[in-house]
């Protein structure tokens, strides 16, 4: 159980599209939008989760032209967002748009390559309660989202406290390149997962 509670560490932690757009939302709109946006990530991450333990998203994503359609629609998606930071110019601005909220977490979410790959890793891997599935499933779904909600909550308030220093044009440039390259990076990383299929 302790491996497998490091490893959704790990996972969630580095950056994605999940942990970026929640900083992102952070710097734009402060903490009143970052917690519906982050209540709409949580329920497409636990949506998604629920798909892979069910197997319905590996019934959906069996079929190669479903998965490669859904892998372009979500790198369109996050090369966009990447296109938006990048050409954000002096202003830390992750997202600038209308108002991001639960339904823009969810949504992401749901077309994040990113958690359905975590997911996959997670509840197929790391058999602690092996003859249980139904105690094993639980408690996994309980100790990711244990990390996941912190986590999230650290990332938004990175955002919120970003916006509020007094950062040179120059280093609001450099990080709004630094987001855009992270997504860009998570688009090519799953492009390429797709390739190795």
């Amino acid at each position: 159980m302790i491996a497998f509670a490091l490893a959704v560490f790990l996972l969630i932690i580095t950056p994605g599209p999940g942990v970026l757009s929640t900083a992102g939302v952070g710097a734009a709109f402060g903490w009143n939008r970052g917690l519906f946006y982050i209540a709409g990530l949580c329920l497409g991450t636990n949506l998604g989760g629920l798909a892979v333990i069910s197997g319905l998203a590996a019934i959906i994503l069996a079929e190669p032209l479903v998965r490669t359609l859904l892998l372009f629609a979500s790198a369109a998606y996050l090369g966009y967002l990447a296109l938006r930071i990048a050409l954000a110019g002096t202003k830390i601005a992750f997202i600038r748009s209308a108002e991001p909220g639960l339904l823009a977490g969810l949504t992401l979410a749901l077309i994040n390559p990113k958690a359905y790959a975590v997911n996959t890793t997670l509840f197929t891997s790391f058999a602690f309660y092996p003859n249980n599935f139904a105690l094993e499933t639980t408690l996994k779904l309980i100790i990711l989202n244990v990390v996941w909600i912190p986590t999230h909550f650290i990332w938004l308030y990175a955002g919120v406290k970003l916006n509020t220093l007094n950062l040179s044009n120059r280093a609001q440039r450099l990080i709004n390149l630094f987001m855009a390259g992270c997504l860009l990076t998570v688009v090519a990383l799953s492009i390429w997962s797709l390739l190795l299929l």
